[in-house]
């Protein structure tokens, strides 16, 4: 985990205008990095919160809006596919989340990356975020970033609706143990971390219990749902003489058999997990298959899921806030004339480049010096 930062949901819509300047913006600065460090170069920036949330800065998004996640993955999305730099941004918000497979089967034609492979990276980091780690947010972006090398990078964005806050998830491994690069967001009191480390034996019990067979499953979940409603030895301690409940975790609520929940087990048993690689991509598993199994590891078998929030420590919120102001007018307006400025030193920068190895040093010497006054580390 390397940053945080909490995300607002904030109303309106970048104009036009400034959103044709944005991208000018966007693609003069990732060329330049790309020539500078290369593709992966750029998806290792991106993998860190802090520089993703300064890059958004950069190009004159708000510094807490949760909308500057859409745009920044929008942008470079279209950056990537209207230019060889070599890498690709699949999905995105929406509807367009359900695009990337579709879209990796067109990513190895021009990449020649393995499309299954990329899928499963998308598969297994959106299951990470949304169903073994629970803490209340429902996913609205998901992007996927690869480059020849293959799939690197999820980012990946959920919106609590009662508290209109959200949180960015970045996932730079294909596993289901700590898979974080970083997470964005306000720390949450009610989290059923099963993708933390210490949540391992408990990830273990999870397949042990799905392999006692779907009948057990169920008698077990109705034996752990019965024990919640009694009393539990287990859940008081003494403190300084006197016996007090201690604080219910986060998942010991009932687990209601339902009809999706029944239906998502007889898929699951179909083609049953044998280890953690299936358990990330066994088709069926739920975010209530999940709780339910954590809950039966816990109750049962005394083997208990983490409850810690993934999320870090805050950032300086005006970090790069500086640069060309902001679209809502924080710091202050969008300066149009300093961002235009801007794109002109850099594709200049970039044009110096091609004329060989000294001149594209110095080229980038004065591309940082420039960038340096707008408060930009390049």
């Amino acid at each position: 985990m390397t940053g945080a930062a909490d995300l607002p949901l904030h109303d309106g819509h970048v104009p036009p205008w400034m959103l044709k300047v944005m991208r000018s913006l966007t693609e003069s600065i990732v060329k330049v990095i790309v020539d500078e460090r290369g593709p992966d170069g750029l998806v290792r920036a991106l993998a860190d919160p802090f520089w993703f949330q300064a890059f958004n800065n950069v190009i004159g998004m708000d510094w807490d809006s949760s909308g500057s996640t859409t745009v920044v993955v929008t942008l470079l999305k279209e950056i990537s596919w209207s230019n060889e730099l070599g890498f690709l941004v699949l999905g995105g918000k929406g509807k367009r989340m359900l695009q990337v497979k579709e879209e990796a089967e067109k990513a190895e034609r021009l990449l020649g990356v393995n499309s299954e492979e990329a899928f499963t990276f998308s598969k297994v980091a959106a299951r990470a975020a949304s169903t073994f780690l629970q803490d209340g947010y429902e996913t609205y972006v998901h992007a996927l970033v690869l480059t020849d090398k293959g799939p690197q990078l999820v980012i990946q964005q959920g919106m609590n609706l009662r508290t209109r806050m959200a949180r960015r998830y970045h996932i730079d491994r294909a596993s289901i143990e700590e898979p974080f690069s970083g997470v964005t967001g306000y720390r949450s009191k009610i989290t059923l971390n099963a993708t933390a480390k210490e949540s391992g034996a408990a990830r273990k019990t999870y397949l042990d219990i799905i392999a006692e067979g779907k009948e057990r499953l169920l008698r077990l979940l109705a034996q752990s749902n019965a024990a919640l409603g009694a009393p539990n030895l287990l859940r008081y301690i003494e403190i300084e003489g006197e016996v007090k409940a201690s604080e219910p975790k986060a998942y010991y609520r009932p687990v209601v058999p339902s009809r999706q929940l029944l239906r998502s087990l007889d898929i699951i048993y179909k083609n049953p997990p044998q280890d953690e690689k299936d358990l990330a991509t066994v088709e069926g598993l739920g975010p209530a298959v999940v709780r339910a199994l954590a809950l039966i590891a816990d109750v049962i078998y005394s083997v208990p899921t983490s409850e810690r929030d993934p999320v870090t420590l805050s950032m300086d919120p005006f970090a790069y806030a500086y640069a060309v102001g902001g679209k809502d007018g924080v710091p202050y307006p969008f300066d149009r004339k300093v961002a235009e400025e801007a794109i002109e030193y850099l594709a200049r920068a970039i044009e110096e480049s091609a004329l060989g190895n000294a001149q594209r040093l110095r080229a980038m010497a004065r591309l940082r010096q420039y960038l340096a006054r707008y408060g930009v580390v390049l």
